[in-house]
């Protein structure tokens, strides 16, 4: 049996209701017809009583685009939430508390308010995208795959616009989200933890979420702590991280790839290594 990682394209796997998830594995040339737009009767029925995991990418767009701070945002818009299986503490988005769970942007009958910032699960939809770990024997491989998700109030496969699956991601620009989220996403399939433990302990965790989510808090973490005392970075990556959140993103992945031990993404200043061997 496959075993899929449970990413942010609508309610993925555990997260979507198994009866609307069309069995067929997709690939990129993939046909089908498919249009959402305002005439149709389904219009942002599917933008209620969902669960919405964020990534690290949709939250610096939804954050900038409400011209909030990404502490304001995450407290306003976002609850946490544990992974049982990985330990790991994912961002979800906060419904409305109305009788539908509606999405906090949506209006009736204009839509979404945010169209062009929103997430990535909601650019994907009615696609679903999931990542498999293979092992091909020179080493691990994660390969994306799709799929389609059939919902019996959406009525937009009775259209005629045809797509591929990759038009379709470049129309709805998913595929730079999954670009921007791809290093994010290779963390997610970590199964061991470090340092043979069942659990991420509660520093990790906090760490994981800051680098994942909180990026004013990881800048102030990287700039006002001994954080460039303690690693080798790059002069100019440095500057470009003071005004780039891009590449303050990516480095928070890197960070997250040194904590969870995964590879030298991250190069400790050989005067550090030297003065904690000279203290052992």
């Amino acid at each position: 049996m496959l075993k899929y990682l449970k990413l942010p394209t609508r309610k993925v796997i555990e997260m979507f209701n198994m009866k609307v998830v069309q069995p067929a594995r997709l690939d990129p040339e993939t046909k089908f017809k498919f249009r959402c737009h305002k005439g149709i009767k389904c219009f942002t029925k599917c933008c209620s009583n969902i669960d919405i995991m964020l990534t690290p990418y949709d939250i610096l767009r939804m954050k900038n685009r409400l011209k909030m701070s990404s502490e304001e945002f995450l407290e306003k818009h976002t609850f946490s939430k544990i992974d049982e299986k990985s330990s790991h503490p994912y961002a979800y988005l906060k419904m409305s508390r109305d009788e539908k769970r509606s999405c906090p942007f949506l209006v009736v009958p204009d839509g979404c308010t945010i169209y062009t910032d929103r997430p990535v699960s909601c650019r994907y939809y009615p696609v679903g995208q999931a990542t498999l770990k293979k092992n091909m024997g020179e080493g691990i491989v994660h390969e994306e795959f799709y799929f389609f998700v059939k919902e019996p109030h959406c009525l937009g496969y009775e259209e005629n616009t045809e797509w591929t699956v990759e038009s379709w991601r470049k129309d709805q620009e998913s595929s730079l989200y999954d670009e921007m989220n791809r290093e994010w996403k290779s963390v997610l399939m970590r199964r061991d933890i470090p340092g043979g433990k069942s659990v991420l302990d509660p520093k990790k965790q906090t760490q994981f979420y800051m680098s994942s989510y909180d990026l004013d808090k990881f800048k102030r973490y990287v700039f006002e702590s001994k954080f460039l005392d303690i690693f080798d970075i790059d002069k100019d990556e440095i500057e470009k991280i003071r005004t780039d959140e891009v590449a303050l993103m990516k480095l928070g992945f890197k960070y997250l790839k040194y904590l969870m031990m995964m590879e030298e993404a991250l190069k400790v200043k050989p005067e550090v290594v030297k003065a904690k061997k000279a203290k052992e």
